[in-house]
């Protein structure tokens, strides 16, 4: 009996109150929103200005290093207790008193100017941040519904990554050796909680995560868990040392502010088409490209860092786009081997992973720039990048790719030391709930008596019983 194949009409295109949409989503949040960018205008200030402030008072590199790793230690010790403190206190409560205590500690580095005081303060500084970050960033999660998820985080994408950068501006607003700049990040910290305090609505329910060991994850995929250490290596390096580096390689206080700005923001521009390019291929060769070509650009800074410092100004586009861009590929790689229901434990060791790295890297910046002068901080950008490079060949090598179509897909990640939230590994979790539920009714539809295959599906079927586990 022959066949009738009905052809489906064509897709009509999406309303126009569609566009809106996420606006209007925005519009119901804009409390956490503002209140998230004075944050992070605040806390991208304030690492640039200790970083400037530790050179001109001669802490030296590997003091300096030390000083800045205790941010990504209390960001550590934060993102593990802050969700207890959430669930047993509140989001209100939790976000009023670690504003206050983070408004409190940059002014007592103000006051005394010494490296241990400064340690303590980083490791109380980065408590406070990893707190807030967990609870406007629940909140947010939890205001808005999976059909418009995507697009708020977008904009939340932009907030986060322009107000990092638009704090490394503010430099230019006060000398660093004076009290001033400290003032303003106090003020900034403070005002960002007035908006969230005064908001009406109501609060997320907190629960508590499964877990996913990092042992654990290793054996599923090797490649995202080596990757997330290595960018928080990355990251940690260019947060914590990157305004040292410009002020030892010569650059001015407003030279430094043009550097970590474009450093920071610049490379979000390029997170997009990034990202959906490893969608339409094997991702691994998308962050093998990336890392080379981050690796290149930090020895090419490396040539005219005693010749040219101006031009490091225009390179530094180039030189952020590897540790800004690369922790959004490993988490999408990462999701590509996970059931769904493993997404949000996988996404938590993986920030803890991370968050290791992080904490290595001003450290490590510091020593290797007393051992080789400011070209250490780009000695240590290229050697993460290239480790990358050889660990993801290493890996393309030994085992071969799953299909592009099996890939989860690829989000938006701020950067993870400007946010290491738990709540945002949920819409991964959802949106792999969807993408399964679909993929399950479909394949139903093509199975079922009377479904229709296409001529892919017949001619591309392989051999039962002998399936080859998909490069991890």
């Amino acid at each position: 009996m022959r066949r009738i194949v009905i052809p489906r009409p064509p897709t009509p295109p999406l309303p126009r109150i569609q566009d809106h949409a996420v606006f209007s989503a925005a519009g119901s949040v804009w409390a956490l929103l503002v209140g998230m960018g004075l944050l992070l205008l605040g806390n991208g200030l304030q690492g640039s200005l200790l970083g400037v402030r530790a050179a001109e008072e001669s802490f030296g590199s590997t003091v300096t290093g030390v000083v800045m790793s205790g941010y990504f230690v209390g960001f550590l010790i934060g993102s593990q207790i802050a969700p207890r403190t959430i669930r047993r206190v509140g989001h209100l409560r939790v976000f009023a008193a670690v504003a206050a205590l983070a408004s409190i500690a940059i002014l007592l580095q103000s006051l005394f100017v010494t490296p241990t005081v400064w340690a303590l303060m980083r490791v109380l500084t980065g408590y406070c941040l990893a707190s807030a970050y967990i609870v406007t960033e629940s909140w947010l999660n939890d205001r808005v519904t999976n059909e418009h998820r995507g697009g708020l985080l977008s904009v939340y994408m932009i907030v986060s990554y322009f107000g990092m950068g638009g704090g490394q501006l503010l430099l230019n607003t006060g000398d660093p050796v004076a009290h001033e700049l400290f003032i303003l990040v106090s003020v900034l910290i403070s005002f960002a909680a007035i908006p969230i305090l005064f908001s009406i609505t109501p609060q997320p329910v907190q629960e508590a995560p499964e877990r996913l060991g990092a042992p654990a994850l290793y054996r599923i995929s090797p490649l995202g868990v080596f990757g997330s250490f290595s960018t928080g290596i990355l990251q940690g390096a260019v947060f914590g040392m990157g305004a040292v580096y410009g002020r030892t390689a010569g650059l001015s206080v407003g030279q430094i502010s043009v550097f970590m700005f474009i450093l920071i923001a610049a490379p979000a521009l390029a997170q997009w088409p990034i990202g959906k390019l490893s969608d339409r291929m094997d991702r691994r060769k998308v962050i093998t490209g990336l890392a080379a070509f981050g690796a290149i650009a930090s020895l090419v800074a490396i040539l005219v860092t005693g010749t040219w410092p101006r031009l490091l100004v225009y390179l530094a586009a180039a030189i952020g786009v590897g540790p800004m861009l690369l922790y959004s590929l490993f988490i999408a790689y990462t999701n590509d081997h996970l059931r769904a229901e493993q997404m949000v434990a996988a996404s938590s060791t993986l920030i803890l992973v991370f968050g290791i790295g992080a904490t290595l890297g001003p450290s490590t910046a510091g020593i290797l720039m007393d051992a080789f002068g400011p070209t250490g901080f780009l000695v240590l950008l290229a050697g993460a990048q290239t480790g990358i490079v050889a660990f993801a060949l290493h890996r393309m090598r030994i085992t071969r790719t799953g299909p592009v179509e099996a890939q989860s897909p690829w989000s938006t990640n701020p950067a993870r030391t400007a946010a290491l939230s738990p709540a945002l590994a949920e819409v991964a979790a959802e949106t792999a709930d969807e993408s399964a539920t679909t993929a399950a009714g479909a394949e139903a539809a093509d199975t079922a008596p009377g479904g229709h295959g296409t001529a892919a599906d017949e001619d591309d079927t392989g051999s039962p019983g002998q399936p080859e586990e998909p490069g991890r």
